[in-house]
Formats: C-alpha cells, sequence, structure tokens
C-alpha cells in the first residue's frame, strides 16, 4: 500500500509540476557492550562521502559537549580519517549535527533530504562513513556504499569488529 502511495504521489507530482516527496535515510548505529577494564563512551562521527571521497555531508558527530572549556573537542582528533576529510575545518558544536555520546545499544537517526543535515543529494554513488574512537580503546571505521537515490526502500548493513557493532542504513 506504501509503494502505491509513493507511486501515485510521484505521478501527481509530475502532472501538476510540483516538487516529488523528498528522499531520506535512517542510520542506527550499534555502540557494543565491551568488556574492558576501563569503558568510555565512543566519540562517533557519522557522514557521507562522494564517489570521489570528497565529503558530501556531515550527519552526525558525538561527543563530551559538557567538559569545562569545551575540553571534550580535542579528542576529536582520535577519529582521524573523519578529522583529517572534514573535521578540523568545522567549528563546533553544530546545530542539528552535534549530539552528546551514546552509551551500549542501538541509536537511530532519522534524516531527510534536503533538511538539515542532509542536503540536496546529486544522483550517483555515495558512502555512508561511521568512525568511532574511545579514551583508553581502539578506534575502527565502517562504510557503507549506496547509490543516490534509492530507486525503491532499501536496508543495507555493514558489521563492526571493535568499537562499532551492526550500522545498519535504511534508504527511502
Amino acid at each position: 500500500m506504501a509503494q502505491k502511495l509513493f507511486s501515485y504521489s510521484a505521478a501527481l507530482s509530475a502532472v501538476l509540476g510540483l516538487p516529488a516527496m523528498a528522499g531520506g535515510m535512517q542510520v542506527t548505529v550499534t555502540v557494543p557492550q565491551l568488556q574492558v577494564a576501563e569503558y568510555h563512551k565512543p566519540y562517533v562521527a557519522v557522514w557521507l562521502e562522494k564517489a570521489d571521497g570528497g565529503v558530501a555531508a556531515n550527519l552526525s558527530v558525538w561527543y563530551d559537549l559538557k567538559m569545562k572549556d569545551a575540553e571534550g573537542t580535542k579528542w576529536l582528533k582520535d577519529m582521524r580519517q573523519w578529522w583529517r576529510r572534514t573535521g578540523r575545518e568545522l567549528s563546533l558544536p553544530i546545530d542539528g549535527v552535534t549530539q552528546p555520546t551514546k552509551p551500549v545499544g542501538a541509536h537511530a537517526l532519522t534524516f531527510t533530504e534536503g533538511k538539515n543535515p542532509l542536503p540536496q543529494l546529486a544522483p550517483g554513488s555515495y558512502k555512508l562513513m561511521v568512525e568511532a574512537a574511545r579514551e583508553v580503546g581502539g578506534r575502527e571505521v565502517v562504510s557503507i556504499p549506496f547509490e543516490w537515490p534509492a530507486k525503491q526502500a532499501t536496508s543495507l548493513s555493514a558489521q563492526g569488529k571493535t568499537e562499532l557493532g551492526l550500522i545498519k542504513l535504511d534508504l527511502k
């Protein structure tokens, strides 16, 4: 039924010259339970990369916002890939992007194309990138390649090995 409504909506939009429904995505980042002596919640960056490796959008950055004198930002560079691609150029915190660190569990982030922080994306190949770094811990990057816009609702996933658990990307 939902597919029929979407098709009807797209056809009506084309006939009336109205914009079609915006695409969207839901990203689920799982922070695994680790059995370590000293556990700290990870810093996490979620962003989109274009086929050429350039950054298309910063979707979410989790770090310790409540540290005195914004000291939490000094450890963002431990997420090395994100930091080199885009992080060092940003002025933090970023409205609608910056969030506090998250505990163990699955955390869903929902984005609508054309609404901050997900811009209108040109059709093409992209990668969802998720990087995590933990104080007295490790660092891990997980990526999920995808095509935009999605021709139909699609669910993709990748499994982290250490600092990240299941990363899921649902395209609408």
